[in-house]
């Protein structure tokens, strides 16, 4: 049987130190405490930079222009009730200061500590890719 396939965008923000921000899934979402990259689903008629700059602004308060955005990898994953596809972006030029808006913890983390933080399966592959660059 095809499982659905679930589209999702994500960045790897980065700050002048070269340090990759993650946030931690609140209590009361699917996978709970496991840390990830900002970004969310992609809603019908977006591509995948207007959800990532729309779920950017929802989830911390940022703004980011499309331009910013730098295709860097993407992760496709086989969870059990879907099939996950998530470009993941670099930004390093925003406006606007980073908050919770989501009851979320944050961490900047430089790239090669990735793998050392719980991740959702969807993840793990893109932390060891961004430690190897």
């Amino acid at each position: 049987m095809t499982k659905p396939l679930l589209l999702v965008a994500a960045a790897a923000l980065y700050d002048s130190a070269g340090r990759i921000l993650l946030a931690q899934r609140p209590n009361g979402k699917a996978m709970a405490g496991l840390w990830e990259f900002p970004g969310g689903k992609i809603e019908a008629g977006e591509n995948p930079e207007m959800a990532l700059i729309r779920e950017l602004y929802e989830e911390l308060g940022i703004t980011v222009r499309a331009g910013a955005l730098i295709p860097l990898q993407f992760a496709s994953h086989a969870y059990e009730a879907f099939h996950l596809l998530m470009p993941l972006y670099a930004c390093h030029d925003w406006t606007g200061r980073i908050t919770a808006r989501e009851d979320q913890s944050f961490a900047w983390v430089h790239p090669q500590d990735l793998q050392t933080y719980p991740a959702p399966a969807a993840d793990i592959p893109l932390f060891e890719a961004l430690g190897r660059l």
